[in-house]
């Protein structure tokens, strides 16, 4: 039986809980990862954590076997380069839809999933240049600004970001993906109430998405709230794991608390002068 203590927080799982401890707890402003820049899902085709690792692979040999015989086949490209991102391949993904948007270079569905690619890569300057093209001003969509204000949020420009997210509320009012991304951009700027608020909303739609619970629970987690927090993740976790995130959250701002506190000097303790 695997151990909880050998993985102790499932709240770990996401890019964006992990980015969100790291702000939260040390006041680190970079949020890069190796996990997908995109938080809960956006553009088209399936997200990479909707299905199994095995199936992923399983795709990844379909589609490369069909891209191999025919590089040409725009369908096959992306489903192909969704399946190299999904297990991890990123710059191979890169280099497949690379060579597709220079042969498509007005295909905005392409320039999305190039863009993507480009910011699970880390090279975020040019994603933002590519997913800039992948719309426009008078013809905007939604899940392209939900992607570049993931990707914003991953070079710690979170303000910016929160524009991003709203605008694309603005045409999806209720679209819980945007939401989660940005509760969690709140999160990772401090604005913890807001943070919580914008989780709950998102929440509130059906069917949930597993890790808007669970970035949820962190939330609540980080305003202290634990037991809270541990109700809330008990939903979709065993309660042994649930129990386990929390305390493993509690141990993270304990130490954020003691690295917080001033340090007496050895002088000053022994009552020196």
């Amino acid at each position: 039986m695997r151990s909880t203590q050998s993985r102790p927080a499932r709240f770990l799982a996401s890019v964006s809980l992990v980015a969100v401890i790291a702000a939260a707890t040390t006041g680190c402003q970079t949020t890069q990862t190796a996990t997908s820049t995109e938080t809960t899902g956006s553009l088209p085709l399936t997200s990479p954590v909707d299905r199994s690792d095995a199936a992923w692979r399983s795709d990844a040999e379909t589609y490369g076997a069909q891209y191999h015989a025919d590089p040409t086949r725009v369908d096959v490209a992306l489903h192909y380069a969704q399946a190299l991102r999904a297990t991890g391949q990123r710059a191979q993904a890169v280099a497949v839809l690379e060579r597709l948007s220079m042969e498509h270079p007005n295909d905005r569905t392409v320039l999305g999933e190039y863009g993507r690619a480009l910011a699970d890569a880390g090279s975020y300057d040019q994603a933002l240049d590519v997913l800039g093209r992948a719309h426009s001003p008078d013809q905007p969509d939604w899940r392209v600004l939900s992607a570049q204000g993931a990707v914003l949020d991953q070079m710690g420009r979170h303000q910016e970001a929160q524009r991003y997210y709203l605008t694309a509320l603005k045409i999806v009012p209720d679209e819980s993906a945007v939401l989660s991304n940005l509760g969690l951009s709140y999160a990772l700027s401090k604005d913890l109430p807001n943070a919580e608020a914008t989780l709950r909303r998102a929440a509130a739609h059906r069917p949930i998405d597993s890790r808007v619970r669970q970035n949820l629970a962190l939330v609540v987690g980080l305003q202290g709230r634990f037991a809270e927090a541990e109700q809330i993740a008990s939903a979709d976790l065993p309660p042994d794991q649930a129990s386990a995130n929390v305390a493993y959250l509690r141990q993270m701002l304990a130490r954020r608390d003691d690295v917080a506190k001033p340090k007496t000097s050895a002088r000053a303790a022994n009552g020196s002068t």
